[in-house]
């Protein structure tokens, strides 16, 4: 009995000093940001364009742009790979296919960002010929999120008991009908968490939109899904290393805004979650 008490005591030591090596760096680099940014943050830096060649202005063009390119990547990947879930979980046999696709899908997970960028400049750029625009972008994005959300959505409809199904289909409901209104409502919270760790991805990603949509400079916004678009991602990246003499604080303003930016777009995410974790009855 003393010596598990000792075991649990050790494991607790280990998993506590386990996390705070993941929450004390990570806290270290969001107070540096906040320090060095919060300078730059003002409503002209916020709504302006950049001017004298990226050195002073404001980010807006950027902002809008990343908003864009995030709202298309989620219109594309959360309807397709919650489809792809719902058939990987409630139709598709369990043979070797399917779990070949089942791996499939999770080691694309995985797979460097770049590769998604090149991926997106042969198919929507150059074959599909939707040039380096807004459409090409969110759509490289979307397929670059869509394995970690039918990863989560899947997860989350298994999750939900088979006795659910079985009370379901003894009362006389089909299959789809069983799917919509029984397991769809108690798996949205898993589907959400899916959908939000795809947000921060897509929001943070600068290697596809450096291919398929990131423009240099833009002094006005997008008209349709077929410009180019400046991009927070790139345009931190262009002001930290293309452009010289850029002053330190709005570099870090525009770190700090993305980093607001992909918190927020997060936090509604949560909240809606929050709404229908609170419905579940188990």
């Amino acid at each position: 009995m003393v010596n598990s008490k000792k075991t649990e005591k050790i494991a607790f030591f280990f998993l506590f000093l386990a996390t705070m090596l993941i929450i004390v760096p990570i806290g270290l680099i969001v107070v540096i940001i906040f320090q060095k940014g919060i300078g730059a943050i003002s409503w002209q830096f916020l709504t302006d364009v950049p001017r004298q060649g990226m050195r002073a202005g404001g980010i807006f063009p950027a902002i809008v742009g990343t908003v864009y390119l995030v709202v298309g990547a989620i219109i594309f990947a959360l309807p397709v790979g919650l489809l792809s879930a719902i058939y990987l979980s409630e139709y598709a046999k369990d043979n070797y296919l399917t779990r070949i696709i089942k791996l499939a899908i999770v080691n694309l997970a995985g797979v460097p960002s770049v590769v998604y960028g090149l991926f997106g400049v042969a198919i929507f750029v150059v074959f599909f010929n939707f040039g380096t625009s807004i459409l090409s972008g969110s759509l490289t994005l979307g397929i670059m999120i869509l394995p970690v959300i039918i990863t989560a959505s899947r997860e989350a409809l298994e999750s939900v008991p088979n006795s659910f199904r079985e009370a379901s289909l003894s009362l006389g409901a089909s299959k789809w009908q069983t799917i919509r209104h029984i397991v769809l409502p108690n798996a949205i919270p898993g589907i959400l968490t899916g959908t939000i760790l795809g947000l921060g991805r897509a929001a943070g990603e600068t290697a596809p939109i450096l291919f398929t949509v990131a423009a240099f400079y833009l002094p006005q916004l997008p008209k349709s899904i077929f410009d180019q678009a400046m991009a927070l991602p790139y345009h931190l990246y262009v002001i930290s290393t293309q452009v010289p003499n850029v002053d330190e604080k709005i570099r870090y303003g525009t770190a700090l805004v993305l980093l607001f930016l992909v918190l927020f777009m997060n936090l509604i995410a949560i909240i809606i979650r929050y709404q229908f974790r609170k419905q579940k009855k188990w």
